[in-house]
């Protein structure tokens, strides 16, 4: 599948793979993108990742399962160097893997991520059942609990706000926000708006949601229209 825009956001940087506007091939109307879970916090292949050097951390992952086939956080995190590149079956087949054989935090991950792939096609039944399994596996982690806040809010669900501070409160120190990936730069403008409509913020969050208003995703938008419009 050929994707004519992919970018990876990540909490610490932008980092552009290419540009050009309009929605993406593969992508529903209804689809709203979450953000990506990264399995392994340090190691070989991640610097590639977040330079976007897909290839290069292509085979930096695929030469750790070479050594150890059963190391799934570095399946899961070869999954996204296929998902970054459009190649949302690959990916989806990876991710089941993961899920099938790995422990409890790599199978989390696996799970968001598959609940991001299935909210993009717009199969938002199918991503609300993964993101609940990702929640229940360790309800004390932050990462499955910010991607439903970013699921309901793009579906008009107000118990989004008590989940984005649910999440704050779990990641105190913010690392596993900074450690979440986002494939769309309209993923991290979406949750900037959310913490920082959390956290009192009132101009950040205006002007987080007016930027997201202006973005491709219908969803996102009409999300960020009723947030504006909630504001005195």
């Amino acid at each position: 599948m050929r994707r004519s825009f992919v970018r990876l956001a990540w909490a610490l940087g932008p980092v552009w793979l290419a540009a050009c506007g309009g929605p993406e091939p593969g992508v529903s109307a209804q689809g709203t993108p979450l953000a990506a879970a990264v399995a392994q916090t340090a190691g070989a292949g991640l610097p590639e990742l977040r330079a976007g050097q897909l290839a290069a951390a292509r085979s930096q992952f695929e030469s750790a399962l070479r050594a150890d086939p059963d190391r799934m956080a570095a399946l899961n995190d070869l999954a996204l160097t296929y998902y970054l590149e459009g190649r949302f079956e690959a990916a989806r087949q990876l991710l089941d893997e993961v899920v099938a054989k790995g422990a409890s935090p790599e199978q989390q991950a696996a799970l968001v991520n598959l609940a991001e792939l299935y909210s993009l096609e717009g199969y938002l039944t199918a991503a609300q059942a993964h993101l609940e399994s990702a929640r229940a596996i360790d309800p004390a982690r932050p990462e499955p609990v910010y991607a439903t806040a970013l699921f309901l809010d793009g579906r008009g669900d107000p118990d989004a706000a008590r989940l984005v501070k649910d999440a704050l409160r779990l990641d105190a120190d913010g690392s596993a926000r900074r450690a979440l990936a986002f494939v769309y730069p309209e993923e991290k403008t979406h949750l900037d708006a959310l913490v920082a409509e959390a956290s009192g913020e009132r101009e950040q969050a205006v002007s987080r949601w007016r930027e997201l208003k202006a973005g491709r995703f219908p969803s996102l938008a009409q999300a960020a229209e009723r947030h504006l419009e909630e504001e005195p």
